[in-house]
């Protein structure tokens, strides 16, 4: 059962009273004592050399108990100077706890504000400026997860030595959490240079290879500077060094998601494009659960004979205050923030209803993201969605990109085995752009390959493209593995792909993605609906003869 503090520190000081109340009463032993023990003494050495009259009993007694009482008040007082000074090194040690990082010994989240604030004082009144830094290692989370997390913290040590060698010694450095780092420095306003000359020295310095024994781990980090001066004097708008912290954790972000490994200093552009992330996050989160995400459909054309052979199922997310966003703005937040599987399985769903309706022949072509493919089991979990939807897996083409080949190769190659074994065929989208090698197209069981559109839309004008797209052509040939065109948007493009081979093909030439409705409505008109779909025609008799005549034709099957 815990106990309160509070409670615990009144006790404490309850037991101290009581300590100081027995060393009063030593005190008053001691004046005691020297007082029987003037009275008591004469008569002692008169009994013991002179044959006199002993002390009196009394007096005895007394002197006895006074220096009893004189022991018992000394113990307890150096019992109650132990105790302080336990209590004071107690005391230091939690202040120090609760300051300091114990792993990097450099200040803590908690400690750095007061801390930064402290120098923002300072340094205003000298007419400084400060520049607040926040550091982050780049893809730790591997780090921990492929070593273990006690090299993880080595790394982490170790970064912070060589961060407080190459800061000057008035630099304030704090570990804010994980493997996150701030340090905040006072300099001269017209000076900024020296903050990008110190940063970029602790890109050279800080961040080389960690040797811990044999294992050698390369990581790079992103850093984000926020300052308290503008161009006209001191910010008339940041208050605290809270703010100034979270403008550096802005910057920071920004310079994570242009790439990593580099710095940017805070711009408000940086914190509007933020707020409107933070708005687009839980607008997505929401739409999820409201079903305002909706599948596109983008016909997919035999080149040679004009035929349509399938559609390719697009996102599209139908915003009540956005409108129609595209999924190039969602689909990467979606899959930052943990959400695109649900979104995936609840926009195949319906694509599976939509595509009941339509012929047989006709294929549907689904792009699943590489954060799905992680999932060990996304086989199972996509059979049993067709299974439960009713949808035959033989008409179901999953379309994977490159990217999904670097990171884990034989969990890709058994969740596609699972699925082809199903009858689900395989693409290998954007082929072209990635690093896909020789050997894994060869060992990997795709059905077919896409060349990516920023081929096929150069091919008007670009004789290299031209090439690049017949190696590709020729490459698939022999492989045995057909090829998909994407990106067809003229005539002429249309003519050189047909050259080159047969292949399928797909683009803005056949017209936008259209939704639902408007797919049936396109496949009504070429009579490629399904059987089902279409509505029985009820005969409707003109005259009772007719009717008899029916009749009786149907009497006689």
């Amino acid at each position: 059962m815990a106990v309160d503090a509070k409670e615990i520190e009144n006790k404490a000081f309850g037991k101290a009273e009581k300590d100081f109340v027995a060393l009063g009463i030593a005190t008053a032993a001691i004046i005691l004592f020297v007082g029987t023990g003037g009275s008591i003494l004469p008569s002692v050495i008169d009994a013991v050399f002179s044959d006199g009259k002993g002390p009196d009993r009394l007096l005895a007694s007394a002197l006895l108990l006074n220096i009893a009482l004189i022991i018992f008040g000394w113990r307890r007082y150096r019992q109650l100077a132990h105790e302080i000074a336990e209590r004071k090194r107690a005391e230091s040690q939690a202040r120090e706890l609760a300051e300091i990082d114990p792993l990097t010994h450099c200040l803590n989240r908690r400690s750095m504000t007061a801390a930064t604030q402290r120098l923002r004082e300072l340094a205003n009144d000298r007419g400084q400026a400060v520049a607040y830094t926040m550091i982050d290692l780049d893809n730790f989370k591997q780090i921990n997860d492929m070593h273990g997390h006690s090299i993880g913290d080595q790394v982490l040590v170790l970064l912070a030595k060589r961060l407080k060698d190459e800061l000057p010694d008035e630099a304030i450095l704090a570990r804010l959490g994980g493997d996150e780092f701030a340090f905040v420095i006072a300099y001269d306003p017209y000076q900024r240079r020296r903050i990008d000359d110190l940063v970029i020295r602790l890109f050279d310095q800080a961040i080389l290879p960690f040797r811990l024994g044999n294992l050698v781990i390369d990581a790079t980090m992103s850093m984000g500077v926020a300052t308290d001066h503008e161009e006209a004097g001191l910010s008339p708008i940041l208050g605290d060094a809270t703010q100034l912290m979270h403008r550096a954790d802005i910057a920071m972000y920004h310079a994570k998601k242009q790439g990593k490994n580099r710095y940017f200093w805070f711009e408000a552009s940086m914190e509007n494009e933020l707020r409107f992330r933070n708005e687009l996050e839980l607008g997505i989160r929401r739409g999820i659960i409201e079903d305002e995400f909706v599948p596109y459909y983008e016909q997919q054309v035999d080149l040679e004979t004009g035929e349509l052979a399938g559609f390719e199922m697009l996102a599209r997310w139908e915003s009540p205050q956005l409108g129609l966003v595209s999924p190039e703005v969602f689909i990467p937040i979606t899959e930052e923030i943990g959400m695109i599987a649900e979104l995936s399985e609840k926009l195949m769903d319906r694509a599976f209803k939509d595509a009941q309706d339509w012929d047989e022949a006709i294929t549907l072509s689904v792009n699943i993201s590489p954060v799905q493919l992680r999932d060990p089991w996304f086989a199972q979990k996509l059979l049993k969605q067709l299974v439960a939807s009713n949808f035959p897996p033989h008409r179901l083409e999953i379309e994977i990109t490159e990217s999904c080949l670097h990171e884990n190769v034989g969990m890709v190659r058994s969740t596609i085995t699972s699925l082809r074994n199903q009858g689900v065929k395989i693409s290998l989208d954007d082929f072209g752009t990635g690093y896909s090698s020789l050997e894994q197209l060869r060992s990997l069981p795709f059905d077919r390959l896409k060349i990516d559109r920023s081929f096929v839309r150069e091919l008007r004008g670009s004789e290299g493209c031209s090439k690049i797209v017949d190696a590709i052509i020729s490459l698939g040939r022999g492989l045995g593995l057909p090829i998909t065109a994407e990106g067809i948007e003229s005539e002429e493009i249309l003519a050189t792909l047909k050259d080159m081979g047969n292949l399928k093909g797909q683009g803005f030439l056949y017209g936008e993605p259209e939704t639902a409705e408007e797919v049936c409505a396109r496949l009504k008109k070429i009579g490629r609906l399904s059987k089902a779909s279409e509505p029985a025609a009820e005969p409707v008799p003109s005259s009772g003869s007719e009717f008899i005549e029916v009749s009786k034709r149907q009497a006689s099957f």
